[in-house]
């Protein structure tokens, strides 16, 4: 296959030994990637995938008022829906990077679209806790099978310096999912119900399905199917542990996790609960704001793949700025008196996670300019699982404090205890910040 060239890869030993029986074998040459319009056809029905796979992560967000309902749970419990779902997606990375290395990312995808539309399907019929609990964990499994793929085919299609705009592209692409969810699933799930909505979503599957087996090439034609058929496999252990070594690895994740889940908790399950039961918004209300944090994310992906495409120093001042924009806006919004601030406001930080998904993919950017391409799916799934975690830590933390400050005989939460609840994001946010800031010097030394 054509391998990107990696800006910052690691040369070979000047010191290796070579035989003086017989000269070295000279290295075939590899035409780089073309790029062109095969290339966007091959992107676009492998991005397909991702669309759906964002639409079934994303549809409890709006369904998160009707799960509590139907089941009849409380938010620790409804929470656990998304942290489970994200904590196999998370756990799911570094297996699905090696496949993706070892088999190439269209079998990867097809057994994605498997999964998510059986979970899908399972959930729609599920009548109790725990079959859809079960449901929502295979799901995650599918989901996490789609993003990684798709990079792995823009990088084989598309010349080094394309990468970042795609990957921005490929979320963009994404939220195009989410704003299926908010603005068509939301409202079929009010008028079809529970069973006939989830069901339709997961019949989707089967034409995207047929799509990837009969229309994807996930590489340009003479390049070798196989991610690095003429490169020696390392053992699993080995392989991860050289992409974990790399410090764009480890910052990039780092990236992720601090950037993505501030939005990324508000959107797949928070958001919805906070806008209508603490800010007194109506359903179509909450709704259209949630639509807004999607078109922000599309936003964002454009400036930012702009940005990046042209200078890899915009990395770094993105990430902070978009970290102190998010901290620096839920402050105002909680600090508010009486809880409740005026729209304006609400619209405003709103806004300002539309950022977070975008800079989260900077991440990624970090590790594919570190890391050879033999190895580039696993260091990608390894930073993928940041932003994640982040999300589970945050979906799990808010959803307690919410349980722990509303009392048990309470219709709903209060203002007051979503203000509380909130403020548990500033915990993951330092985190990742100190670590982001120990490990950028380490990145900048190997000159990425």
């Amino acid at each position: 296959m054509p391998v990107e060239p990696a800006r910052s890869a690691r040369p070979l030993s000047a010191s290796a030994p070579r035989s003086t029986a017989e000269p070295a074998p000279r290295a075939a040459a590899v035409a780089p990637p073309p790029g062109g319009c095969a290339a966007w056809l091959a992107w676009a029905i492998g991005a397909s995938v991702y669309v759906l796979a964002v639409i079934h992560r994303t549809s409890l967000g709006v369904a998160g008022l009707d799960a509590a309902d139907r089941f009849g749970i409380g938010a620790s419990a409804l929470s656990t829906f998304s942290i489970l779902q994200v904590l196999v997606y998370a756990a799911m990375q570094i297996p699905v990077g090696l496949l993706v290395d070892r088999f190439g990312p269209r079998r990867v995808l097809l057994l994605g679209v498997v999964l998510l539309s059986a979970g899908q399907l399972a959930f729609a019929f599920s009548a109790a806790f725990a079959p859809a609990l079960a449901s929502r964990a295979v799901l995650g499994c599918g989901d996490a099978m789609t993003f990684i793929s798709v990079l792995r085919i823009a990088a084989r299609w598309f010349p080094a310096a394309r990468n970042p705009l795609v990957a921005q592209l490929t979320g963009l692409a994404g939220m195009g999912g989410n704003l299926v969810t908010t603005v068509v699933l939301a409202q079929a799930l009010h008028s079809e119900g529970w069973t006939p909505t989830f069901t339709a979503i997961a019949l989707l599957g089967a034409g995207v399905f047929a799509l990837v087996a009969l229309f994807l090439r996930e590489a340009p034609a003479g390049a070798p199917v196989a991610p690095v058929a003429a490169a020696p496999r390392l053992a699993v252990g080995r392989q991860v542990r050289e992409a974990w070594r790399e410090p764009g690895t480890r910052l990039g994740l780092w990236v992720h996790f601090t950037t993505q889940f501030p939005g990324n908790a508000f959107g797949l399950l928070w958001g919805l609960p906070y806008l209508v039961e603490a800010q007194g918004l109506s359903r179509a209300g909450a709704g259209g704001l949630l639509t807004l944090l999607v078109l922000a994310n599309m936003s964002f992906g454009l400036l930012f793949g702009r940005l990046l495409s042209r200078t890899a120093r915009a990395r770094m001042p993105i990430v902070l700025t978009v970290i102190a924009a998010t901290a620096a806006g839920w402050a105002v919004v909680l600090a508010w008196p009486g809880h409740r601030p005026p729209l304006w406001l609400v619209v405003g930080i709103i806004l300002v996670m539309g950022t977070n998904g975008p800079a989260s993919l900077v991440g990624l950017d970090y590790a594919r300019a570190l890391n050879p391409g033999e190895r580039l799916g696993t260091a990608s799934g390894i930073v993928n699982m940041g932003g994640f975690i982040g999300t589970m830590v945050t979906l799990f933390g808010i959803g307690v404090l919410l349980d722990v400050l509303t009392p048990a005989d309470a219709a709903g939460y209060s203002a007051e205890a979503f203000r509380w609840a909130f403020c548990w994001q500033y915990v993951p946010m330092a985190v990742g910040t100190l670590m982001i800031l120990r490990l950028r010097k380490k990145v900048a030394a190997a000159g990425a």
